[in-house]
Parts: structure tokens; C-alpha cells; sequence
């Protein structure tokens, strides 16, 4: 499980005309840490934060919005012509030129690089989760994206056990991946909640290498320094109690 930050990176309507009545300004920020929303939310994005928040929360970084695999946005303009029905089956012509409208026309909502012409050459157009406010006048728009390993409400245990995968990985760097579950101590591994398993194992690995804790090559897994960062930090803040019962 992940953290979840939104942040406010524009006013894509004219904020000069049509102030936010909230009062949000560009670089605020919201963070769900898996018990609490923290930041000041305004109920025109609470739509936009049931949205995202949930499979970011569960997918983290690896997440991709489904609109990116739309081929239409990797398509330019078009105009009618009934003439070109008889080869693409409903009848538009490729324009072939870049259309620029004024700064608040509706068609600047548009993903940045959807409908180029030339056409954009990478396939990574609307891969990101953004969304904007209700009021299009104003049009705050928030990015959203995982950032950290969720360590509160019922990820707690989860997390723990990377905790102590991240210590035998920094322990013996290069270790196979598949042999993480054998270092660990038969307690953690059948008596403490949530027990470990091969598949378990494979899911929490997973989520140490997307959020950049660990780095995973020809099968051989390695900490990163934000990896060894976030251990030395996670055990400044245990008791001494604690420290023993998970043994790092």
C-alpha cells in the first residue's frame, strides 16, 4: 500500500476573473497517509480524490491511467469529408496542421500532447492522473501519485514485514529474490500476522522496487540509498521493545 499526494499544479481557468472561493493556491497539497487526509480539501475535488486515491493507493507508481492506451489520443485533428467514408468507415480528413485557440477555449483542456500534428512520437500522453474542479470558470487541477510506502491504518503489518525484507536485503546485497523468504526467521515467517508466503513475499518486493527502496536486476535485489534512508529511519522511531520483536 501507498501514500497518496494530490497537489495543485494550475488554474487551467482564469483564477483573475473567476477566483477560487477556497482559496487554494498552485503547490497546495493533500496527502492521504492511510488513516487521514491531511491538507485542506474543498468538496468540489472530493469526486477527484474517491477517484484516484483508492488505485493509487493500492497500485502506487505502477499505476497508469486506462485513457493513456486510447489510441484516439494519438491521432491529429480531423475534419468531416464524406468522401474518405468509403476508406475509414465513418468519413474525416487528417488536418494537418496545429490548431492554436485562445487561452481559455474548452479545447485547451485537452491532454498537452493529445492530437499533434506532427503527431507526439511517445506513447505516455495522459498516463498521469490530473484532474480538475467542477467549476471549469476557475478549473483547479490537481496531480495525483503514490510517493511512499503507507505505514498507517491496516497497511501497519505489511509494512513491517518490508521493513524486514529491506534489512536482509541491505544486509546481503545482490541476494536472490527468492531467497529473501529463507532468511527471515521461521517466527515472521509463520506466527507473526501477516505470515510470509513466496507470493507475499513477491507483493511486498514489488512495492520496495516501484516506490525506489530496492532495485532488482537478473533476479538480484539491492537496497538504494532512499532504501537504506527509510530503514535507519524507521528503526530511530521504534522502542527498544519493538526493535527486538522484529529483529533488525
Amino acid at each position: 500500500m501507498f501514500k497518496v499526494k494530490a497537489t495543485l499544479i494550475r488554474f487551467a481557468g482564469d483564477v483573475e476573473r473567476y477566483p477560487c472561493h477556497f482559496g487554494y493556491e498552485v503547490g497546495d497539497e493533500i496527502v492521504y497517509d492511510g488513516e487521514n487526509f491531511i491538507g485542506r480539501i474543498c468538496l468540489q475535488i472530493i469526486p477527484l480524490l474517491n477517484k484516484y486515491v483508492p488505485p493509487l493507493y493500492s497500485v502506487g507508481p505502477r499505476y497508469v491511467n486506462p485513457f493513456s492506451y486510447f489510441p484516439f489520443f494519438y491521432s491529429p485533428l480531423s475534419t468531416k469529408d464524406a468522401g474518405q467514408k468509403k476508406y475509414d468507415g465513418l468519413g474525416f480528413k487528417i488536418v494537418k496542421e496545429e490548431i492554436i485557440e485562445p487561452k481559455y477555449h474548452m479545447a485547451n483542456f485537452k491532454p498537452p500532447n493529445a492530437f499533434k500534428w506532427p503527431v507526439h512520437n511517445k506513447r505516455d500522453i495522459e498516463r498521469g492522473c490530473v484532474g480538475m474542479c467542477d467549476d471549469l470558470r476557475t478549473a483547479a487541477t490537481f496531480k495525483f501519485e503514490a510517493f511512499d510506502l503507507c505505514e498507517r491504518g491496516d497497511a501497519v503489518p505489511y509494512f513491517r514485514k518490508q521493513m524486514i525484507i529491506l534489512k536482509k536485503v541491505i544486509e546481503k546485497p545482490g541476494i536472490l529474490a527468492d531467497r529473501i523468504l529463507s532468511d527471515i526467521s521461521k517466527k515472521h515467517v509463520d506466527e507473526i500476522y501477516p505470515g510470509l508466503n513466496p507470493v507475499l513475499v513477491e507483493v511486498l518486493v514489488e512495492e520496495l522496487e516501484a516506490i525506489g527502496f530496492i532495485e532488482i536486476r537478473d533476479s538480484k535485489v539491492s537496497a538504494t540509498k532512499m532504501g537504506e534512508e527509510k530503514l535507519s529511519d524507521f528503526i530511530a522511531h521504534l522502542s527498544d521493545e519493538e526493535r527486538e520483536a522484529l529483529e533488525i
